[in-house]
């Protein structure tokens, strides 16, 4: 995966759009396309990507109108309808539709929060299939006077990982309930964005999550650069069509998520793939956590896979034997830097990224 960075300054939500989308014309139609293509290959029919993807767009519009005006102004840079644009920032609530799912190989995560006043430690491979994100954008924003959001993300979604200047970070995991349905909620990927945009703190965080209808399930674990004694620092909110719960973190620090439900409530109806190898990841995941306490990102790396390297099972790798679009591949490294509102990131599975090195954002 290719990663372009871009900067905007605007505070109008449309003419940051605009600008967005006017800059990376080719990569949003693109991605557009092969998303499109994508459904069509899951058996979604296309009148129905189409309704979902209006309607989701709908519902963005009533729970953050900043959002949906951004939205709007990304489409009209690129030359794309607002609904054309949509199939790809409500690409998780389309795939709830879809009758053949490709699985939910995607993203192992890990956060540390020391004792006393020292920042997060953080790091989250991205899973996913190349052919739907050949390029990516690292986007740095001002949704309001004196505030940054930074997120990783693709082109048309409005946000996905990410941290902001007040010291709040956020990772994401999608998840799978028996509940998810064409219904059409709130996109999942905005209510990442809008945390990012709006939240200075866990409270804050949890109050936004929860605040929005969604049709598909998902995951954010949010973090604070900031100790504070009467408060959480780190928590997941895992949110679905059954309703969202928090996740605290474990009595040494760590909170671990892969892509199905801790929540005992929320895990009775979850419906992830079989084959997701979700369990394992977390498992691994508690086994190498206290290797990766006090390391830097590019160590923290390398001991996240432990001493199978790019073979471990938090690396993926393609089938290309298997049909493309069931072909999945850690496409990113990442780690979320609360303190100083910074992304060090690597292209790469977490081995790889280890031996390449990290850049910053």
């Amino acid at each position: 995966m290719q990663l372009h960075r871009h900067t905007s300054a605007a505070l109008n939500p449309r003419e940051r759009g605009l600008d967005i989308g006017s800059t990376w014309k080719a990569q949003t139609r693109n991605t557009a396309k092969v998303y499109g293509d994508f459904f069509a290959t899951l058996g979604i029919d296309a009148r129905k990507v189409r309704t979902i993807a209006e309607q989701s767009h709908e519902a963005l519009s009533a729970w953050s109108p900043a959002l949906a005006e951004e939205a709007e102004g990304w489409a009209d840079g690129a030359g794309l309808e607002i609904w054309q644009l949509s199939v790809v920032n409500a690409r998780t609530e389309i795939l709830a539709a879809a009758p053949k799912k490709p699985g939910s190989h995607e993203c192992s995560t890990a956060v540390y929060v020391p004792a006393g006043a020292a920042a997060p430690q953080t790091l989250q491979t991205w899973d996913w299939h190349h052919h739907l994100a050949p390029e990516g954008l690292l986007l740095e924003v001002t949704p309001s006077p004196g505030r940054i959001t930074k997120t990783f993300t693709e082109f048309g979604t409005l946000g996905k990982i990410g941290v902001n200047s007040e010291g709040l970070g956020l990772h994401f995991n999608i998840l799978a309930h028996s509940r998810d349905d064409e219904s059409a909620g709130v996109p999942v990927h905005a209510i990442a964005r809008r945390i990012l945009d709006e939240a200075s703190s866990i409270d804050d965080a949890i109050a936004i999550a929860s605040s929005a209808r969604v049709s598909a399930s998902t995951v954010y674990t949010v973090f604070t650069a900031t100790a504070a004694s009467t408060t959480r620092r780190a928590v997941s909110i895992e949110v679905s069509p059954a309703g969202s719960a928090v996740v605290d973190t474990g009595s040494d620090g760590w909170l671990l998520h892969t892509n199905h439900f801790l929540d005992p409530h929320l895990a009775q109806g979850d419906a992830i793939d079989d084959g997701a190898l979700s369990p394992q990841r977390l498992a691994h995941l508690g086994r190498v956590r206290t290797e990766l306490t006090g390391l830097g990102v590019t160590d923290r790396a390398k001991q996240f896979c432990s001493s199978e390297g790019a073979s471990s099972v938090v690396c993926f790798h393609p089938d290309a034997t298997a049909p493309r679009h069931e072909q999945w591949q850690t496409l990113l490294t990442i780690s979320v830097n609360a303190d100083d509102g910074s992304l060090d990131y690597a292209a790469a599975n977490p081995a790889d990224a280890a031996s390449a090195g990290f850049q910053t954002f």
